[in-house]
């Protein structure tokens, strides 16, 4: 068995992986494929990639580009979820907000810098003709430290992906504001540089494999019910999710990377734009 480890976050996207984990789809090919749940997000799995402590990760979009940009040795190998993210934004459920616009002065709870919530924070500020200079932020590590965060009286915002935080406003943890989508497919699979070098043919079987899996899993019968139990939310919810949701079957195209290096850039988050071939393998 080739042994083989892949992060990701403990979210509904990822069920492929693991109902072809528990199939032994990986297996059969002589695949060990280890997983390990990430909640801190595109920020901690960044740097866990760097680090070389995983050799696959299922990364958001313009998080993995400003990593690779700022020099993690890794590349993109495949645009997993084509579609846009949702990121809902947060506020106490006592707070006196009642619109996006309110929050413009204040700070905003990230998982920690580099990761989504606080990229995001930049593009909502951006699209709302805020001063981007301007903005402040608390690190909270994950989505129970955005709780304890938000519910102890801090007056941050939170943004986090819209329906994974749903249950969190249904329960009246939080109050829902809005929503402020990427503007590009939202989770890649990125791979380091020495597992690309090294296992160039078993990625090649891996992503055979999960293709299989994306490529049916809306057709999995009772599907909506299975992510409803499994990941604890609305069947409702999971199936305005599954309308919106596309996954991909192929590399991430240069005009995105070029896309997102740009907004980057503009934001200052990167010092500058590099070639496409620095971000994607082949």
């Amino acid at each position: 068995m080739k042994k083989v480890k892949i992060i990701g976050v403990p979210e509904h996207f990822n069920l492929p992986w693991h109902l072809a984990m528990e199939d032994g789809a990986f297996e059969d090919r002589g695949i060990q494929l280890t997983w390990t749940d990430v909640p801190e997000g595109t920020g901690k799995m960044s740097q866990m990639l760097h680090e070389g402590e995983t050799d696959l990760a299922i990364i958001l979009t313009e998080g993995i580009i400003k990593s690779i940009s700022q020099g993690n040795p890794s590349k993109i190998v495949l645009e997993y979820i084509s579609s846009p993210l949702l990121w809902g934004i947060h506020v106490d459920k006592d707070s006196p907000r009642q619109s996006v616009q309110e929050l413009k002065n204040d700070k905003a709870a990230i998982s920690r810098l580099g990761s989504g919530s606080h990229l995001m924070a930049y593009i909502n500020a951006e699209n709302q003709g805020w001063d981007t200079t301007q903005l402040q932020f608390e690190t909270i590590n994950n989505l129970d430290g955005a709780v304890d965060n938000i519910s102890n009286g801090s007056g941050a915002y939170f943004m986090w992906e819209h329906f994974t935080t749903k249950p969190l406003v249904d329960n009246g943890t939080f109050k829902w504001l809005g929503d402020c989508p990427t503007p590009w497919p939202c989770f890649v699979l990125a791979a380091t540089d020495a597992f690309l070098k090294k296992s160039p043919g078993l990625l090649n079987h891996i992503l055979e494999v999960i293709h299989t899996y994306t490529s049916e899993f809306k057709q999995i019968p009772s599907i909506d019910r299975t992510l409803s139990n499994r990941y604890e939310q609305k069947l409702e919810d999971v199936r305005t999710w599954l309308s919106k949701t596309t996954w991909g079957q192929n590399q991430l195209s240069d005009h995105t990377v070029n896309e997102v290096q740009s907004r980057l850039f503009d934001l200052n988050l990167v010092d500058e734009i590099k070639p496409v071939e620095n971000f994607l393998w082949g």
